[in-house]
């Protein structure tokens, strides 16, 4: 059956949530990314997109497909034999999220476009997410995901490469080389079991990746916090794209600009010694 099909007058009803937001999982965030301190704390603002580490789901053993994700219900479409990969987002920060005062999440589907792309049918999914707290709208999140069937055949990929990312003198410019043990510790707090990401045996065999994946959502948050850590004013807007995998063990380099005309804005992106660029970000702050 076309994806399309699959996907035809599907609809679900928006996914409530409520979570303490306790400092917690910022520290261990904070810890993970080698940062000398927490970056936040109760009674302080949670960076942007940390709210990931939040309103987490643990489905049963049972309840999870071969790939390590839920088998359905929720928000997931009803795609047999699903892959997905996350392809990028919006974020919205009308007032910073404070760290140990309780908050509601409502998430829903906002868009469900097949499309026909080189490997075959896809279908883009949009969610978005209203982050409240004490009644105020503080956060909206919208996170682009692209599916297809496992029987489609997967992109190719080029093998990863153990030399060193470009050079920078940026202001923005980090470099990082994720390995296993990042990996492992991104995936504990933010709940992710996808097997591509500590898997190789599955990520090759199964996915068509020549290697273990980096996390997209990590990579959107390597960018946003190299904005963050060199601006004195507050992000308030995200909008990031996630263009080609980066593999364990690579060294990227995050790097960035000020917009032309536009001071408070920052253009970012991820890159390696293989590509230009596997990821970009436009940062605004305020």
């Amino acid at each position: 059956m076309r994806l399309a099909d699959q996907v035809a007058g599907w609809a679900p009803e928006p996914v409530r949530a409520v979570d303490p937001l306790s400092a917690g999982p910022a520290a261990a965030l904070s810890a993970a990314l080698g940062y000398d301190a927490p970056v936040a704390v109760d009674g302080t603002p949670l960076p942007p997109l940390w709210h990931w580490l939040f309103f987490l789901d643990w489905p049963a053993p049972a309840d999870l497909g071969p790939d390590g994700h839920p088998r359905g219900g929720g928000l997931l479409p009803p795609i047999a034999d699903r892959r997905r990969m996350w392809a990028g987002g919006r974020l919205t920060v009308l007032e910073p999220l404070v760290v140990g005062i309780e908050a509601e999440r409502t998430m829903a589907v906002s868009v469900v476009r097949p499309v026909t792309g080189r490997t075959g049918e896809l279908v883009f999914v949009t969610t978005r997410a209203e982050l409240r707290q004490r009644d105020r709208l503080c956060v909206v999140d919208e996170v682009d995901t692209v599916y297809r069937s496992g029987g489609s055949a997967p992109r190719a990929h080029p093998p990863p490469t153990d030399e060193p990312a470009p050079v920078s003198r940026s202001r923005w410019a980090t470099t990082w080389r994720p390995d296993e043990v990042l990996l492992f510790r991104f995936s504990a707090l933010t709940a992710n079991s996808h097997r591509i990401h500590y898997d190789d045996r599955y990520a090759r065999e199964v996915e068509g990746y020549p290697g273990v994946v980096v996390h997209g959502p990590l990579l959107a948050l390597l960018m946003v916090e190299a904005a963050r850590r060199t601006s004195a004013r507050n992000v308030a807007a995200v909008e990031y794209r996630l263009q080609s995998p980066v593999f364990v063990g690579e060294q990227l380099l995050v790097d960035g600009s000020v917009a032309h005309g536009e001071p408070d804005t920052v253009r970012l992106s991820v890159r390696t010694a293989r590509q230009q660029s596997h990821a970009v970000a436009v940062v605004t702050s305020r």
